[in-house]
């Protein structure tokens, strides 16, 4: 197979202006990905001491990753606004008049990085179109994504993409390149995994109890399914995307406009999803729909294989 990175990648497909942007991208995960590696040797484990705009508590990697990646994309003369789920607002950059915005979940699963299991960055990118208001920019539905992706860093530290046209994998060598490893990756249209956090299914409305043991009562298509969660969105996202099956973290009594985000974890999840011949809801709607009113707003996610996602979208829908 030709070395082909990346940034070549991107250069040669209808977006090639992205191509600086995807660089940046590369050159802030190989910094984290080092990082994570040499956790255990260094002064970068546990809590920062402070909690984000989610409540949640910042682990020290959480603040190191999110300024390698302001640093490195807030150097782009295309890049106009950063939004991060480390911070309380939108960064506007030096450079009002470029045309994107990236949105990102810098370090993904950072809670489960002192038992060193793998973590991720997760992004999505945005355009601003010329002249137009870079606030409101920001608040696009998923449809209207350029680019989304992540950085899963597990035994290999991979890249997957979507441009828009399908989805491909950039596998990190030891030249410090990614190279393309997969191209146009497809989700199984069934597979025989469901992931979630069982729990909290007590608390899920009586639609998403009724499907996980549907599932399990062996009711589509008389498949049998086995259990699979990690607790790291994006590393149970990537064997969803590989293995099949589905990915749930339903509304809950406790949070019942659900838990993830919606522009930097969802909606480029169900980007990647749908390019992939995937599907990813919020119940009884399509992720890509949702028009966000704000840029740290929660969904519920359900996303993986086309039979599972559409087999659950329909029992909510019914069940409303």
């Amino acid at each position: 197979m030709d070395r082909v990175t990346v940034e070549q990648h991107v250069a040669a497909s209808a977006q090639p202006l992205l191509a600086e942007v995807f660089a940046a991208i590369g050159t802030a995960a190989r910094e984290i990905g080092r990082k994570i590696r040499l956790a255990g040797l260094s002064d970068v484990l546990g809590a920062a001491g402070a909690t984000n705009v989610q409540g949640e508590q910042q682990q020290k990697l959480d603040v190191f990753a999110n300024d390698v990646m302001m640093a490195e994309l807030g150097k782009l003369g295309s890049v106009a606004a950063l939004v991060s789920e480390e911070d309380d607002d939108a960064v506007l950059t030096s450079h009002p008049a470029g045309e994107w915005i990236v949105i990102f979940d810098p370090l993904d699963g950072s809670s489960n990085i002192d038992v060193n299991v793998n973590v991720g960055t997760i992004f999505s990118i945005q355009r601003v179109a010329p002249g137009g208001d870079v606030h409101a920019a920001m608040l696009q539905p998923g449809t209207a994504q350029i680019a989304a992706g992540y950085v899963v860093y597990g035994p290999s530290c991979m890249m997957v993409i979507s441009l828009g046209a399908g989805v491909d994998a950039f596998t990190l060598d030891d030249s410090g390149d990614f190279l393309l490893g997969t191209a146009a990756m497809h989700m199984p249209t069934q597979g025989p995994y469901y992931s979630t956090n069982e729990a909290n299914a007590s608390t899920w409305p009586a639609a998403y109890r009724e499907y996980l043991q549907w599932l399990l009562d062996g009711k589509l298509n008389g498949k049998t399914y086995s259990s699979r969660y990690i607790g790291s969105l994006v590393a149970d996202f990537h064997r969803t995307l590989l293995k099949g099956g589905v990915f749930l973290y339903p509304p809950t009594d406790k949070a019942p406009a659900g838990k993830l985000r919606l522009l930097y974890e969802a909606n480029p999840l169900g980007m990647l999803a749908e390019q992939a011949g995937g599907a990813a809801v919020f119940g009884a709607g399509r992720i890509l729909e949702i028009e966000p009113s704000k840029i740290h707003q929660r969904t519920p996610l359900i996303v993986g294989s086309k039979a599972e996602v559409d087999a659950l979208q329909k029992m909510v829908a019914e069940a409303n």
